[in-house]
């Protein structure tokens, strides 16, 4: 028992018992000095509990699968008590890091400590609430302040470096422009339009502007040359998982005296898709080249083709919230949005299938000039059914590369031989795809 509360119980039971035996003041007083300590306790307790204070700060709200958070708590006593202890729970979903024991927070004062944690699940998550305990000098009372979540990390997908990939070309020289607005600079301007408020003033066309007395932007159709599409599955019935334990998120302090951990993918085809796609969204806009993302989970998705910064965090954000809960297969995608591609565009399908369909898929690419290649994911080595092996035969007979990946294999590595593999042959498999398959 807490020695505080064993000192009143027997100030206040001797000082009592005393009294009513008719003892001397000396009892008296023990009850009164009992009493005395019991209220200034609680009224201890509750002036430090109203006038306690805290504050989160991270130096960015998003970070990727990885990566290391770095967070900052402030607590403050606006009190003119001191606190000989506050112990602070982080309840943040993400983590158990930032849980600390301070000592002696004296009257006014403000403390700081620095929390940095090892991002290991990707999505959204809360920074917070933090529950604050505090206590009077003698341990009688307890109070417990909740302070609710005011912000959130977006945790993205993990980047896996890509040193080279097929690159799939686009149209041959002389093909048509294709007739659709773009909202970057290409080399096919279309037009002027009048100035809108946000446009960039590079877009401004001034002799146009100066014949017409207002402002005029020029505008320009997308360059069919520079697309390459990314069809990943989310179909629910097609996802193989292994059984697993998750990474420990561990804080960074507890990386300090022992190695590091290799961080390894949950044996998932959705996080093993997920991963593929965001690492090939960021190679090939690095390349320059404008990607459009299809996806369907519980909503179907489809982000147009551009090749900017902007446009790589709006694809990173929704494969981070992915939960591979889609009805729609890689064909129904494909019909969906076929129709709506450049000829020439480029179509990389990423899915788990062992399905025949997706070869109808294929061929559909094919039928309407779109080069295709499939990052097949071998659903056995995850748990899933069999039959990626014959899936990947049939599409390398119609002359479309596959790349076949296992539960656990290291991507850099698969994604470098599979480029190697097809340097010598990939003109031939793009321009000269079988005539069969075409009908």
């Amino acid at each position: 028992m807490n020695p505080g509360r064993i000192l009143v119980t027997l100030l206040i039971l001797g000082g009592l018992i005393g009294s009513l035996a008719g003892g001397p003041a000396f009892y008296s007083h023990m009850l009164y000095l009992g009493l005395l300590l019991l209220i200034g306790a609680w009224l201890w307790t509750f002036l430090l509990a109203r006038s306690l204070r805290l504050e989160r700060f991270s130096d960015s709200r998003r970070g990727s699968v990885g990566d290391i958070f770095k967070e900052r708590f402030d607590i403050n006593n606006g009190s003119g008590l001191p606190a000989l202890w506050v112990e602070v729970k982080n309840a943040t979903p993400i983590s158990y890091a930032g849980s600390r024991l301070l000592t002696m927070l004296r009257a006014h004062q403000r403390q700081s400590y620095a929390v940095r944690m090892w991002l290991t699940r990707r999505g959204a998550f809360p920074l917070g609430p933090t529950i604050v305990t505090i206590s009077d000098p003698l341990g009688l009372f307890r109070a417990v302040r909740r302070f609710e979540a005011l912000k959130s990390v977006t945790v993205l997908p993990m980047i896996f470096p890509v040193e080279s990939f097929l690159s799939p070309p686009g149209l041959l020289p002389g093909g048509q422009v294709t007739r659709h607005k773009s909202t970057d600079i290409t080399p096919h301007a279309s037009g002027v339009r009048e100035y809108n408020s946000g446009d960039p003033m590079k877009r401004i066309h001034w002799p146009t502007s100066i014949r017409r007395g207002e402002l005029m932007v020029k505008e320009f159709d997308q360059d069919p040359q520079a697309e390459v599409w990314l069809f990943l599955d989310a179909q629910y019935s097609v996802q193989a998982v292994q059984p697993h334990e998750e990474m420990p998120e561990l804080p960074v302090e507890d990386l300090l005296f022992t190695r590091r951990p290799k961080f390894t993918l949950p044996p998932s085809t959705l996080e093993y898709g997920i991963t593929i796609t965001a690492s090939l969204v960021h190679y090939f806009i690095q390349q320059k080249r404008s990607v459009g993302f299809v996806v369907a989970d519980r909503a179907y998705t489809m982000i147009p083709a551009e090749h900017n910064e902007r446009h790589e965090n709006k694809i990173m954000e929704t494969l981070a919230f992915l939960e591979g809960q889609g009805n729609l297969s890689v064909p129904a995608l494909v019909g969906a949005q076929a129709r709506h591609l450049p000829s020439g565009s480029s179509a990389i399908l990423i899915t788990p299938t062992i399905w025949p369909e997706l070869l109808v898929a294929v061929d559909e690419l094919q039928r309407r000039n779109l080069r295709s290649v499939v990052i097949l994911l071998d659903a056995e080595s995850f748990g899933g059914r069999r039959g990626s092996d014959t899936l990947a035969a049939q599409l390398m007979e119609r002359g479309v590369p596959v790349c076949l990946v296992n539960c656990e294999a290291d991507l850099a590595k698969t994604f470098s031989s599979f480029s190697a593999s097809h340097i010598s042959k990939d003109v031939i498999t793009w321009q000269r795809p079988k005539l069969s398959h075409l009908i």
